[in-house]
């Protein structure tokens, strides 16, 4: 574990930026930037048109270290280059940004009021890569649609089963157990999830460090107390489906949250821009999402 990012992910100011969109999410994500699906013709020419746009988004002069803090990869994204560098080592050694990586595989069915992630096969030779390219940490998603004590108790033993793993091999896991943000009693569903978090935590080896990714909560404040536990690096919190601005203001009532944002990081970024119109506009965006996650 690198003692330098780790300070910069404990007491830094800013917030995380999830540049991690896979397979399945990435036309949208390119539909959204203004790249429709008839202009690459199959999943290599996918992945290089969504890499040049990420690149483009790491290598503006608004994507710096004084306000951002770290940065989620897609796996494609971790084994490609930015100026001749591996992503990781541009991020860190370039931008001062601290690398992490996406390692599940997408949620499961449905099922139990949740969707839990999918099996990760070959999570130790990712985790194994991922150390050789100097990667920090890991993020990983599973979702809670409606309360269901075992549904919701079956996605933190999961997420804490690969945390370990994760650890293990060096790394800092984010865990990323989602709540809709849409579901009727999402109150209680995040009482019972916050309460199988914190057994889970009172339960982790004196050494074991982790980030949480959670909803913003209905209830302002909500997560304040596993910001202190000693195991915990640093919450952080996902869009879920808000738009930025609701994002922004929902994330600011809660003091010591900050944002890991994707599509509201990128809203309002098009192929088509220049590049002072783009710039201009990611500026604007992560000078809101940094607001928000400082207030």
């Amino acid at each position: 574990m690198n003692e330098q990012q780790l300070e910069v992910m404990r007491t830094g100011k800013g917030f995380i930026a999830a540049l991690d969109q896979s397979g399945g999410s990435t036309p949208k994500a390119l539909l959204q930037y203004g790249v429709a699906e008839d202009t690459y013709s199959d999943e290599e020419g996918m992945y290089a048109a969504v890499h040049t746009m990420r690149t483009r988004i790491i290598q503006s002069p608004a994507f710096d270290s004084k306000s951002i803090l770290g940065a989620i990869l897609f796996e494609n994204t971790m084994d490609r280059e930015i100026d001749g560098k591996p992503t990781a080592d541009y991020l860190w050694e370039n931008k001062g940004v601290v690398p992490f990586l996406k390692v599940d595989k997408g949620l499961d069915e449905l099922r139990g009021g949740v969707q839990l992630m999918k099996p990760i096969p070959d999570l130790d030779d990712l985790l194994k890569r991922a150390v050789d390219k100097r990667i920090f940490g890991t993020k990983m998603r599973s979702v809670i649609h409606e309360v269901n004590p075992e549904g919701i108790k079956q996605v933190v033993d999961q997420q804490f089963e690969l945390a370990l793993r994760i650890a293990k091999a060096g790394l800092v896991p984010i865990i990323e157990p989602e709540v809709d943000i849409h579901s009727e009693d999402r109150a209680e569903s995040e009482r019972m999830l916050k309460k199988e978090l914190q057994a889970h935590l009172a339960g982790l080896d004196e050494d074991v460090s982790v980030m949480l990714k959670l909803s913003i909560p209905a209830e302002d404040g909500f997560y304040s107390d596993l910001m202190s536990d000693p195991h915990v690096v640093r919450v952080v919190a996902l869009s879920g489906g808000y738009s930025r601005d609701e994002a922004n203001e929902r994330l600011a009532r809660n003091p010591g949250l900050i944002a890991s944002f994707s599509r509201a990081l990128a809203e309002g970024l098009s192929f088509g821009q220049t590049e002072e119109e783009f710039d201009a506009t990611l500026a604007r965006s992560i000078a809101s999402i940094y607001e928000a996650s400082i207030a």
